[in-house]
């Protein structure tokens, strides 16, 4: 009896070393990370560019110029309100289900360590009007996709994801018999399942 005890002791002591172990290890490991991080950090801001001998590299047009850029703040903030309000009031009367902005809208790039201030603030401006452009860009997909979903005649360039999915341009038989059921045809990131032709009934 005495020796199971002391094997129980034993025993008990080698968990409690192993998990003291454990623990030293995981501590290691993020102390390491930190190294590692703090590392990847110094050599990032290594290539940042400080403000004034990055205004002092650009071109005076450039600067000049940076005005007219960012004026296009004030569309930008309409157009993102008015699409929001817009599918917020037609889409849910129309069974279209509604594109989610937050898809369309990321902000990461201003986290890099290598930007100055000029470059983050560059940054968030491309990364809104591009996200507000792409958001702006399916609602009306959807949009025509429910009152147009015709082709052109003509070939169009960079058209959107439902395009190919559309009535061929004077196939006004597979319009007529299609219709209703493209509309039906939304997902929430999807986009419609490709279309027939409608056959004549025999």
């Amino acid at each position: 009896m005495k020796q199971l005890d002391e094997l129980l002791v034993r025993i008990q002591g080698l968990q409690e070393e192993l998990e003291a172990e454990y623990r030293a290890r995981r501590e290691e490991l993020a102390r390491r990370r930190l190294e590692l991080a703090d590392n990847f950090l110094r050599q990032q801001r290594r290539y940042k560019i400080g403000l004034f001998r990055y205004l002092r590299r650009t071109r005076l047009l450039v600067i000049l110029t940076a005005p007219v850029v960012h004026i296009g703040w004030i569309p930008f903030l309409l157009m993102d309100l008015f699409v929001t309000v817009y599918q917020a009031i037609c889409f849910p009367v129309y069974g279209i289900p509604k594109v989610r902005r937050s898809d369309y809208m990321v902000f990461d790039r201003t986290d890099l360590p290598y930007l100055n201030l000029i470059e983050k603030i560059n940054c968030f401006y491309c990364s809104y009007g591009n996200g507000v452009a792409a958001y702006t860009r399916e609602v009306a997909a959807r949009t025509e996709q429910y009152w147009c979903p015709i082709k052109h005649a003509r070939r169009i360039r960079q058209a959107h994801d439902r395009y190919p999915h559309f009535f061929d341009f004077g196939d006004g038989e597979a319009f007529r018999a299609g219709l209703e059921r493209l509309r039906r045809q939304y997902g929430q990131d999807d986009a419609p399942e490709t279309t027939h032709k409608a056959h004549k009934p025999d």
